[in-house]
């Protein structure tokens, strides 16, 4: 080390001006350095200094009164390991070296990195053996957490934004979670409603916790959306949950709503033997038609309802599939034939709860709540901003026909 630094003191203290120095010599010097312990670094950090300082040199020329005001120190990454700059300072304060802007880049890039990683299903353990494999640092559990801390504000910003006025669908649906309260672990719901805007296109527009899932707290959720800007919403697809229908009419009275078909579908089928469920399975298909003008939703619950008739002697539970509230179910029948696959099922919103159950599951009982929504709002804004941005044009048909009716 105290060759390295005999070296640097002799190329610092070089005036070409008074001494003719050969090229062979500065190399000789340089290699010198080089080839030392930590050498590289050390003329990395050299030559950066070196920069910064003429770039002072020269700010100062183009505005003049500004005088030089000392250095401050700032941490850098070269060759994998940590470098100490001395940034220069002007009284002013106006000076800003751009090579600041470019490491400031790659600090951005590495926490990126890192978000990705974490987002993809690795531990933050994980995350950290794949940094110190390419950039030559180790990062300890509690420093991972802290490099993404600009990531978990900048998921909790979103997960809160401003919403648009009027949704053509909205998808709501709840998947449970092991999460860790208060020194016990259990499972606890988490909320998400999917969106389709008015260009056909997917926004997740909300993700929150609540234990238990209920019509009521669906209803709170609901209320929520409008404290973020929706007014309107022309058809809301949910499962069954008991008097989720309720909570849908109070929050939005204009809006329709559709049952999901797959749920009843794969109820009604529990009910019966597994050797009569082929059977019945092919019944249910002509019962539940989709891309068809050719029957009404009223016209459908009523086959609902004489296929009940038809078996509940022997299985006598088929009896509440036939309770009113069921007419929900064939919501879609008054829609367009193209867009009702789209809409009789909560599918959408159901493959992206296995894309949050597909990132959680490497972790086991997350530490918090807060913990799980960051992960689960990651992956929603990843997906918003791929695949969820192409617009489903057959949307579109909605609003039409909404024109036609009034």
């Amino acid at each position: 080390m105290c060759k390295v630094k005999s070296c640097i003191f002799k190329l610092q203290q070089i005036n070409v001006q008074t001494y003719e120095l050969y090229t062979e010599q500065i190399s000789d010097l340089l290699l010198n350095v080089a080839n030392s312990e930590n050498g590289s670094n050390l003329l990395m950090q050299l030559t950066l200094n070196a920069f910064m300082k003429s770039e002072r040199h020269l700010h100062q020329q183009e505005n003049e009164g500004d005088y030089g005001n000392g250095y401050r120190e700032r941490k850098a990454r070269g060759f994998g390991k940590e470098m100490i700059l001395k940034v220069p300072r002007t009284r002013n304060g106006t000076f800003y070296p751009v090579l600041l802007n470019v490491l400031r880049n790659e600090d951005e890039e590495r926490r990126k990195l890192i978000f990705s990683l974490y987002r993809r299903g690795l531990t933050t353990e994980q995350v950290s053996d794949v940094y110190e494999e390419i950039y030559g640092k180790e990062y300890s559990k509690q420093q991972i957490s802290y490099l993404m801390k600009d990531s978990r504000e900048e998921v909790d910003i979103w997960l809160k934004r401003k919403l648009e006025s009027h949704y053509l669908v909205l998808y709501i649906d709840a998947t449970f979670v092991h999460t860790r309260r208060d020194k016990s672990v259990s499972k606890e719901g988490y909320y998400t409603i999917l969106g389709i805007k008015e260009d056909g296109s997917r926004e997740v527009l909300s993700i929150v916790n609540h234990p238990t899932e209920g019509a009521t707290l669906w209803q709170m959720e609901l209320e929520s959306l409008k404290e973020r800007g929706v007014q309107s919403v022309g058809l809301i697809a949910s499962d069954g949950l008991t008097s989720i229908e309720n909570a849908i009419a109070e929050s939005f009275p204009n809006a329709s709503h559709q049952l999901c078909v797959v749920h009843i579908k794969r109820n009604i089928l529990a009910v019966f033997p597994r050797t009569k469920r082929l059977e019945i399975g092919k019944e249910l298909l002509e019962t539940f038609a989709i891309e068809t003008k050719s029957i009404t939703a009223v016209e459908a619950f009523k086959n609902l309802c004489s296929f009940v008739e038809k078996y509940q002697k022997s299985y006598s539970s088929l009896k509440s599939f036939s309770n009113e509230r069921n007419i929900a179910y064939f919501t879609y029948l008054n829609y367009p034939p193209s867009i009702q696959r789209r809409i009789y099922t909560t599918n959408w919103i159901e493959r992206l709860n296995r894309d949050y159950k597909r990132v959680l599951k490497m972790r086991g009982a997350m530490s918090s709540p807060e913990s799980i929504l960051f992960l689960m709002g990651s992956v929603a804004m990843e997906k918003e901003y791929k695949s969820y941005s192409y617009p489903v044009t057959t949307f579109r048909e909605i609003e039409e026909l909404k024109k036609k009716q009034t």
